[in-house]
């Protein structure tokens, strides 16, 4: 549930250093259509995948409230990802079948490391998220004002939301952390960056020269709370900064039509 109300809720030198990685053509889909929330930190996992490896995809920005962009589709989440009218869902299961498209002599190849950290995003690094960004009344004022003036609202939704959005985020979240076993949510994200940089063991990646699907995954969950003022104290008190500017170098710009 936090999950999901939270969803509605580098330079020239590097970037050359650390290219995007362009699809073959004969593997290019002729339509890639991303049903989304812009602060889905899911939905930002299936982004990075698509802007690293150089995808056009276009974007419908769904209504969190009314849903009307996808009542086409018996699955009520997002991400949805068509890709020449084919359906996907579930971020890791997108990010699954379009990486054996565009890899298809190495889709059987299983990297246990990869898998582990690609585990670790979706089964302890996002529930971090929604405890951080409303840790306090001013952060989920924050967090909130972010969401609705990128989420597709309508005026009197976007100021309901923000407000009284924020104002039951900030109780839900002590419910997440009861949850999840956080005592301390600032902390948590801390030791949580800590953990990922001694993983990379002076690598400039996880997957080494350049990212892997677990990179690009923790990179892409993080990406929608980097600026706010949780992912500003994540960046200023661990070591996680040099890393996430060399993705953002690598992934950027978005291929986003």
């Amino acid at each position: 549930a936090g999950t999901m109300l939270f969803s509605v809720a580098a330079t020239t030198l590097m970037g050359e250093a650390h290219a995007k990685e362009p699809v073959q053509t004969k593997f290019l889909a002729r339509e890639v259509v991303l049903y989304q929330y812009e602060a889905c930190p899911f939905c930002n996992k299936v982004k990075a995948f698509l802007d690293y490896y150089d995808i056009p995809y276009k974007v419908v920005e769904v209504n969190p409230i009314s849903k009307k962009e996808i009542k086409w589709s018996d699955y009520k989440k997002v991400p949805i990802l068509t890709v020449d009218g084919r359906h996907l869902v579930n971020s890791s299961d997108i990010i699954d079948a379009m990486n054996s498209e565009i890899h298809p002599d190495e889709a059987a190849v299983s990297d246990e490391e990869e898998k582990k950290w690609r585990g670790w995003v979706d089964n302890h690094l996002v529930h971090l998220l929604s405890p951080n960004i409303y840790r306090s009344t001013a952060e989920a004022l924050e967090s909130f004002d972010y969401i609705t003036s990128h989420g597709n609202f309508s005026f009197t939704e976007r100021i309901t939301a923000k407000y009284a959005g924020a104002a039951a985020m900030y109780f839900v979240s002590k419910k997440l952390k009861k949850k999840y076993n956080i005592t301390d949510e600032r902390a948590s994200l801390y030791e949580a960056a800590e953990t990922w940089v001694d993983a990379l063991s002076g690598r400039d990646f996880l997957g080494g020269t350049k990212p892997n699907l677990a990179d690009l995954a923790v990179f892409g969950v993080l990406r929608p709370i980097r600026y706010l003022k949780s992912g500003r104290d994540m960046v200023e008190h661990t070591r996680i900064g040099e890393w996430y500017s060399r993705m953002e170098a690598a992934v950027n710009p978005p291929s986003r039509l």
